[in-house]
C-alpha cells in the first residue's frame, strides 16, 4: 500500500515526472492506440511495452480499453482485454495467463482514505491470477487478488481477495460454487 501527497486540497497526488509520463501517454494512446485496427494486437502490445509495460506473447488488448499507465501494468501470455474494460493502474496490475477481462470491467488500483482531511490517495497492487474471467462490468478494488482458475460474474464487487477454482458473484462478491479445474 502506498500513500500519496498528504495534501491533495494544495497539491497534485503524483510527481511531475509522473503526470508528464502520463500525458504523453494519452497522446499516444488517443493518436496510434485507441483508434487502431481491432486484429494490430501485436501494436498495441507494442506501445504499452514502449510505455514500460511488461506485456507477454499472443496477448489480445483491443483499441477501446482504458489504460491509465501502462507502466503498471503486467500482461501475461495469451490474456484478453476487451473495449471498454478500464485499467485504472495508480499501482501495479498483474493479469495472468490466458485470463480474460470482459467489456465494461473496472480494475481500479487507487482509492482515497475518507477518514483524512484532503482523502489522501492510496494506492493497492491487484493479481488477477491464471485463466480467471473477469465477467462484464465487474469492479476490482485495490488491493485484491483474484485465485487462478477463478470466475467473476457479471457486475459482481469484488473488495477482497477470491479463491481459486471458484466462481464468485454478487455486491459484494462471494465464492458460490466450485469450478472444475483442468490442466494449465
Amino acid at each position: 500500500m502506498a500513500a500519496h501527497n498528504q495534501d491533495t486540497f494544495n497539491g497534485p497526488s503524483f510527481s511531475l515526472s509522473n503526470r508528464i509520463a502520463r500525458v504523453v501517454w494519452n497522446f499516444a494512446y488517443l493518436m496510434l492506440f485507441r483508434f487502431s485496427p481491432k486484429p494490430m494486437h501485436a501494436w498495441r502490445s507494442f506501445l504499452l511495452r514502449l510505455f514500460g509495460a511488461k506485456v507477454g506473447k499472443k496477448v489480445h488488448v483491443y483499441p477501446k480499453v482504458s489504460i491509465w499507465a501502462p507502466w503498471n501494468l503486467i500482461l501475461k501470455d495469451g490474456c484478453g482485454i476487451a473495449n471498454g474494460a478500464i485499467l485504472y493502474a495508480q499501482d501495479k496490475i498483474t493479469i495472468g495467463v490466458k485470463t480474460v477481462v470482459s467489456q465494461g470491467a473496472h480494475i481500479c488500483a487507487g482509492t482515497h482514505d475518507y477518514n483524512t482531511e484532503g482523502f489522501i490517495l492510496i494506492t493497492k497492487p491487484i493479481t488477477i491470477g491464471d485463466h480467471v474471467w473477469i465477467a462484464t462490468e465487474a469492479f476490482i478494488h485495490p488491493g485484491v487478488t483474484i485465485g487462478d482458475g477463478a470466475v467473476i460474474g457479471a457486475r459482481a464487487v469484488v473488495g477482497k481477495s477470491m479463491p481459486e477454482w471458484m466462481i464468485c458473484s454478487g455486491h459484494p462478491c462471494v465464492p458460490i460454487k466450485s469450478r472444475k479445474e483442468f490442466q494449465i
